[in-house]
């Protein structure tokens, strides 16, 4: 998902292990990134690229009627079900698979009005009705979109609008009688009962204005930081030599107070498990929901009609506004190359939609390292006077004479020591080339070099001086960068960047069916993105902030009181409620190149046997904890008993296989069925598991969820109190899935009419 499809990783894995050790040395202990991207490039042959190619086309991203044809009908299917939802997200595959100006385009935009007519989405339907009459929807079928029309405009409050829509359906009739008898007829019925929501709308003043409407999306810092721009006045940047650019506390920060809002510099919306494309032709098409179905592709917002590219299948978007910001700003690069970018991976994907972006500012100060390094090489690079043209530094005029006089004490801060949130603070952000293994920069070298030709081959226009905004349209081929070579240092710089400072932007997910009354919720890994200012929080398995996202914002509260000269401390995903010292720092190391000196992990360093251990076996007999390796033995002072691990981890894997089987049962509504399989799994456990076992707990949250279902809600409650305890114990008492688990409580005892509880 984030390096390239294992295929390739093997593919160029195995050509490393082939290569001479001379070459393997020489890339191994290349100093620069240039020195790296120069020795391995041309490593790639051109069975290389056709390989690539073969597993690129398992993709299904370019258009295609069939396609469109295809899922309009598994739509129709889901809609004559009344599963009005599923049914959207195959009218929008379809949309996507269809061409501009279409029959099938318009089509799939009308059915999907419909769908979402049922959904209650009253002002998206109106946008893909006229989003259909557009496309050229047939004349014959347009009626029955008029009528939808006038009943969206009832429903919202727009009688007039609704008045001349009715005006406009019976001219229509009385000017083309094109329905047969029984068609009329219904549409005369349907035509009466709006008129009659019309009248009795008509006098009624709206209600909401538009204001009101719009989604409320957080408040804003209290007060801005004059150097670090999107982040609180609270707090101030510090560099150290191992602690590196750090955030440190100005001030006493009370729990909740906002530090920083920033929006991404750059993201990449996570495609999921997008298959690739089978072989055979019975299922050529795949109809399963990821999160490029649901989500805009720029702003990351969730969208239940998104609105295609016009040149590819892949990309989506919450309006035309989005596609055409997205279009003017990377994806007239990226449309070509969809492919390509899900096979090679988000990380490549991020790299190159950085470099796109980087066009937009003047970055060839930014730049001289890369270029000092190619000059080292003895390769000279002309001079441009367009500072968007290349990621070359421009080495004449006043920029030239600025750069010599100062020299910024704090890497990516300009020459006033401000932190912009600009390609300045990404490319200062550390790519940890020497702890990268051979084998990994060799695997990113040879993938951007692989884009790098694609780019090349495609002619498209990359890295052009015109930038000016584009019609969302095919251009003419332009000439490349002749400095292609420097963009493809930047773009193996900012790969190889992402395993350290890449944020996972993440999402409240519901999950469940729909028609439950208690709703449980996953988080879920939506987006992949740069923030400079977040990048600059070092890491602590016990943090003193919580960060949350909306679309590509990403804000950071305190989540309890930071003094004054503290530093302001973030987690990197290893936190202490969740895994034990070895396993948190073995993963940390691994990933982020550091051995984790916080508090939490020094006290169970000096500690390591505290605490019960959330995953423990207890004794049958005596109910103390069971210890030891191979052989486990009774903890309780007067018991003797001892078993084998084996033989419990097989009863826990049992146990596991049973209880999976119960919810099964309770997806598909067995309810008594699942009961009575979850209270012998409760049994069972309780024989061998320690109380805070996180098997324990799943037991005890299917059976709340199962009463729940029966409308036994003193049931329910009492066994999600006995979950959430697990809860507790394995996230935290503050942690995100705490509040889950309480949310769900509190929905329980609303629903059963509980307000002492409510109130508590």
């Amino acid at each position: 998902m984030d390096l390239p499809v294992d295929e390739w990783k093997s593919y160029i894995l195995q050509k490393w292990s082939l290569l001479p050790k001379s070459i393997q040395v020489t890339i191994s202990t290349a100093e620069t990134l240039h020195d790296l991207f120069l020795h391995s490039s041309p490593l790639l042959q051109p069975e290389d690229e056709m390989f690539l190619k073969r597993l690129s086309g398992g993709y299904l991203v370019g258009k295609d009627p069939d396609a469109s044809l295809f899922y309009r009908e598994k739509g129709n299917q889901k809609f004559q079900a009344k599963d009005y939802m599923g049914a959207a997200v195959l009218y929008s595959k379809g949309v996507s698979h269809s061409g501009p100006s279409s029959t099938d385009i318009s089509l799939c935009y009308a059915n999907r009005s419909a769908a979402l007519f049922h959904l209650g989405q009253y002002e998206i339907c109106l946008k893909d009705i006229v989003r259909a009459q557009t496309h050229g929807y047939p004349e014959r079928l347009q009626p029955k979109l008029l009528l939808r029309k006038a009943e969206c405009l009832v429903t919202l409050g727009r009688p007039q609008e609704a008045s001349q829509t009715v005006t406009d359906l019976e001219s229509s009739f009385a000017a083309k009688p094109t329905l047969s008898a029984s068609q009329f007829q219904i549409l005369q019925r349907t035509l009466c009962r709006v008129k009659v929501k019309v009248q009795e709308k008509e006098n009624l003043p709206e209600i909401f204005p538009e204001a009101l409407t719009k989604t409320f999306e957080g408040v804003d810092l209290r007060e801005e930081n004059e150097q670090i721009p999107g982040a609180s006045s609270s707090v101030s940047l510090h560099i150290d030599p191992l602690k590196g650019r750090y955030l440190v506390a100005t001030k006493d920060i009370l729990p909740g107070e906002l530090l920083v809002k920033e929006d991404a510099f750059v993201s990449v919306l996570n495609p999921g498990e997008v298959p690739l494309r089978p072989r055979g032709l019975e299922s050529k098409w795949d109809i399963q929901v990821t999160n490029g179905d649901l989500h805009c592709h720029r702003c990351l917002r969730h969208t239940l009609a998104p609105v295609p590219c016009d040149g590819c299948s892949y990309a989506k978007y919450c309006s035309q506004e989005c596609m055409q910001q997205a279009w003017d700003r990377y994806h007239s690069v990226e449309c070509s190359l969809g492919a390509l970018l899900l096979t090679l991976g988000v990380f490549c994907h991020v790299a190159l939609r950085s470099t796109l972006l980087a066009r937009f500012e003047d970055v060839g100060k930014v730049t001289k390292k890369l270029c000092g390094e190619m000059s080292n090489q003895g390769i000279c690079l002309p001079e441009s006077k367009n500072p968007v043209q290349t990621l070359k530094y421009d080495l004449g005029g006043e920029g030239d004479k600025k750069d010599k006089a100062v020299e910024t004490p704090i890497p990516g801060c300009d020459i006033n020591g401000k932190y912009e949130r600009n390609y300045n603070a990404i490319f200062h952000l550390l790519p940890h080339t020497e702890n990268h293994s051979p084998e990994h920069k060799f695997l990113c070298a040879l993938s951007v070099s692989a884009l790098c030709r694609q780019l090349e081959a495609a002619g498209l226009q990359a890295f052009t001086t015109d930038l000016k905004p584009t019609k969302l349209k095919a251009a003419e081929p332009p000439v490349l960068c002749a400095e292609l070579s420097v963009w493809g240092v930047a773009m193996l710089r900012h790969m190889l960047q992402l395993q350290c400072n890449a944020q996972a932007i993440t999402t409240i997910q519901q999950t469940g069916s729909k028609e439950s009354l208690i709703t449980d919720t996953r988080r879920v890994r939506l987006a992949t993105a740069l923030f400079p200012v977040v990048s600059l929080l070092n890491h602590s398995c016990s943090p003193n902030t919580s960060v949350s996202f909306i679309g590509t914002i990403a804000t950071i509260r305190a989540s309890q009181l930071i003094r004054s000269g503290q530093e302001i401390l973030h987690c990197y995903g290893p936190h202490e409620s969740r895994m034990g010292v070895a396993e948190r720092r073995q993963k940390l190391r691994s990933q982020y190149f550091f051995d984790c000196d916080c508090p939490p992990c020094e006290r169970e360093k000096q500690r390591p046997s505290a605490g019960p251990g959330r995953g423990a076996f207890r004794c049958h007999r005596c109910r103390a904890l069971l210890q030891g390796d191979d052989v486990l033995s009774c903890s309780g002072p007067a018991c003797m008993e001892s078993v084998s691990r084996d033989l419990l981890v097989s009863r826990l894997q049992d146990l596991q296989r049973q209880v999976g089987a119960a919810q099964k049962h309770l997806r598909n509504g067995r309810l008594e069925v699942a009961i009575q399989l979850l209270l012998g799994c409760q049994s069972d456990a309780e024989s061998f598991l320690s109380a805070e076992h996180s098997v324990v707990g799943e037991i005890e949250d299917a059976l709340a969820q199962a009463y729940a279902a029966l409308g036994d809600w003193e049931k329910s409650a009492t066994h999600l109190q006995k979950s959430l305890q697990v809860v507790e114990v394995h996230h935290g008492p503050s942690s995100v899935e705490m509040g889950h688990e309480l949310f769900k409580l509190a929905q329980v005892f609303f629903n059963g009419n509980d307000p002492f509880l409510l109130s508590c």
